[in-house]
């Protein structure tokens, strides 16, 4: 398996897509063993990773760079979309295969920590191969499972409100500010949604995503209210009138015809073409910075970064790792994997390369370098980011437990029976209650 060339791919990727999941289901798994020596004494290394076209051929370009100065190393890559991967990779974990180099997940580390999948990076960071000195000290403790070092943060980055400012111009609705609320949210999305207007497939455009499916959405908004998704490894942090509160709101707007509903909202998977906004049926989305790169190319310049609403100016945002990277605890090539993971995090070339696709890098000397180069909606992600920052955000919570993987595909589950009239919110709210007692238990 042989990284590919995307910018092949990209003519071709209509006929293709079944292919790349099937190489990465079987690749992902075939390229573990990799871990061999190849003949003529190279070493062969695998790396896997989420994202899109942009963010795989910026790596391939990396890591291009990586083998020209390693020569005695090959990196077989594979990347997929954000569920895939996830799915994937939680298989590969079960049975203690993971890539020599895999990204992950904030959620996944005390999971796969805590199963013995993960490799401890101590040693390297010991002896010097792995450099932190120019990190965030409270973001490298991130990747800390039980006072050991199993992964490194990729980048820093925080939550925002994608919206498009030519329909926000039409409708007469301000540009979203620092501070703006929940309520103006809602109001800017009901203004929107009465245009009137049509997507490309027929269906109502509206002003919002439905957020209801969207257990990063609803931490922020419960933040806000002074509460966490967690109170610690084995406890919730809100009951099910706070998860009713935020499922009411939502459904409400969707019966209102403010939000997408249910038939859109359900096609929605890891890349930002399968949004009600990618797909041209809204307005706005929530999601993480550096995906909101892949928004302008796809919709046009007018699609902007703000801030997420506030609860009455109370901040519920926080910057975390976007992602992070370690290495599988059966590779048999540690020190190179470990050379690998330094390199994409710490030399400068390799940031040149990468830029803000993982949003702001985590060494903060080449964010700083990197910054005063960029432009578009590179540059406005690290703006915004700075922004941010200024502005304040709130202390960032406690590493999700290891049931947190399960439980956010729960949440997605029982609000969509919601949307489909299946269930009240309050009815939802107090199964997935239980349902994640029982997990954290």
């Amino acid at each position: 398996m042989t990284r590919p060339s995307i910018r092949r791919r990209r003519g071709t990727l209509g006929t293709v897509a079944g292919t790349v999941l099937a190489l990465l289901l079987a690749g992902l798994t075939g390229c573990a063993d990799g871990q061999s020596t190849e003949a003529g004494g190279k070493i062969s290394l695998t790396f896997a990773w989420w994202g899109n076209d942009d963010r795989a051929q910026r790596t391939n370009d990396a890591v291009a760079l990586f083998e020209k100065r390693h020569p005695n190393i090959t990196v077989r890559t594979s990347f997929a979309g954000y569920p895939a991967y996830v799915q994937k990779l939680a298989t590969q974990a079960a049975g203690g295969d993971l890539p020599d180099v895999a990204q992950l997940d904030y959620r996944q580390i005390s999971q796969y920590a805590g199963s013995g999948t993960l490799l401890d990076l101590g040693p390297y960071l010991k002896n010097g191969t792995l450099q932190t000195a120019d990190f965030d000290k409270t973001l490298t403790r991130t990747g800390v499972y039980d006072g050991k070092q199993y992964a490194l943060p990729m980048g820093k980055g925080t939550t925002g409100v994608v919206y498009d400012a030519a329909v926000f111009k039409k409708a007469g609705v301000a540009t979203p500010r620092p501070g703006w609320t929940w309520d103006d949210w809602a109001e800017a999305g009901k203004k929107i949604s009465a245009l009137g207007m049509k997507g490309p497939n027929g269906h109502a455009y509206t002003g919002l995503s439905d957020l209801g499916v969207n257990e990063d959405a609803f931490e922020t908004w419960l933040r806000g209210r002074g509460k966490d998704l967690y109170a610690s490894e084995h406890r919730l942090g809100f009951t099910a009138d706070d998860l009713t509160a935020f499922w009411t709101f939502t459904d409400k707007l969707r019966r209102a015809g403010i939000v997408s509903q249910a038939r859109d909202t359900a096609q929605v998977g890891g890349a930002v073409e399968d949004t009600p906004m990618g797909r041209g049926i809204a307005a706005t989305d929530f999601n993480w910075d550096a995906p909101f790169l892949g928004y302008p190319p796809l919709l046009g310049d007018q699609v902007h970064f703000a801030p997420v609403p506030t609860t009455d100016g109370t901040v519920g945002q926080y910057f975390k790792p976007t992602m992070l990277i370690g290495a599988g605890a059966g590779t048999q090539h540690p020190k190179e994997a470990a050379e690998l993971i330094d390199f994409l995090l710490n030399d400068p070339a390799a940031g040149k390369i990468l830029g803000v696709t993982r949003s702001t890098p985590p060494n903060e000397k080449i964010a700083e370098e990197m910054g005063k180069g960029l432009t578009g909606p590179e540059k406005e992600v690290y703006d915004y980011g700075r922004e941010i920052a200024a502005h304040g955000t709130s202390a960032p919570p406690l590493a999700p437990p290891r049931g947190d993987v399960v439980l956010q595909v729960s949440f997605t589950r029982d609000y969509q029976r919601v949307s489909y009239g299946m269930e009240s919110p309050r009815g939802a709210a107090e199964e997935y209650v239980a349902e994640a007692k029982r997990e954290l238990r």
